[in-house]
């Protein structure tokens, strides 16, 4: 097969637009992981051993388990679910289910970072709060976390990286996503090794280009922390 009849402008276009769909995907993934993370880092910190306990099961199980099941569970369990409470069929949009199993996965993850940021903070400064008759809420939400979330900037561009790569998986329930579209081209040319070299090339410049980024803002950070 002659490469330069897959390497068309529009095949390159494709590829483009399915890089641009996991990017996408990824980074919405990547902020529910923060807002679901930041949540369950809070239960894990709590004196309460009830939100403690949920905090740890959240954590376990969905680490413990396959994002690939994950992602199966939502598409193909809660619609089941759904029927046997309800007696109803639910129809489901695979580009929410994608990343709705991605952003609580993620979550996981990031409830980890981010206790871990939070119980890096001097603990002297909670107490100069408490000094100045601030709420619990407002340390935490005006004083920690602030802090605790530039500390773990970069764990979670790596989180980030990482979600991006983990996009490909929703090729399985039809997301077209970079490396399900790679397929695609390689079915309808019976010939795969072009469009998946293509996809590893985009991905490579993607995840490159965001631990540049990275780097930039770490070293910002670090002249900020530093003045």
């Amino acid at each position: 097969m002659d490469i330069g009849a897959i390497l068309t402008l529009d095949n390159i276009t494709y590829l483009a637009y399915g890089a641009a769909m996991s990017l996408a995907i990824a980074l919405i993934a990547v902020i529910g992981g923060i807002v679901i993370g930041t949540f369950i880092a809070i239960l894990k910190l709590s004196k309460s051993k009830l939100l403690k306990l949920i905090g740890n099961i959240y954590v376990e199980v969905v680490r413990g388990t396959p994002m690939l099941l994950q992602i199966l569970f939502f598409y193909l369990g809660i619609p089941v679910l759904y029927q046997l409470l309800f007696s109803d069929n639910l129809r489901v949009n695979i580009y929410a289910c994608g990343i709705l199993a991605m952003a609580l996965n993620s979550g996981a993850y990031c409830a980890e970072l981010i206790r871990s940021g939070i119980e890096g903070i001097d603990k002297g400064q909670r107490e100069a709060g408490l000094t100045l008759n601030l709420s619990e809420k407002t340390i935490m939400t005006k004083i920690i976390l602030p802090q605790a979330i530039r500390r773990i900037i970069p764990p979670l561009v790596s989180e980030f990286i990482t979600l991006i790569k983990d996009s490909s998986l929703l090729g399985t329930i039809g997301v077209m996503e970079l490396l399900n579209r790679a397929k695609i081209i390689g079915t309808n040319y019976y010939n795969y090794l072009i469009p998946l070299l293509v996809a590893s090339a985009f991905y490579l410049v993607m995840t490159l280009f965001i631990s540049y980024l990275s780097r930039i803002l770490e070293r910002r950070l670090a002249v900020y922390d530093r003045s």
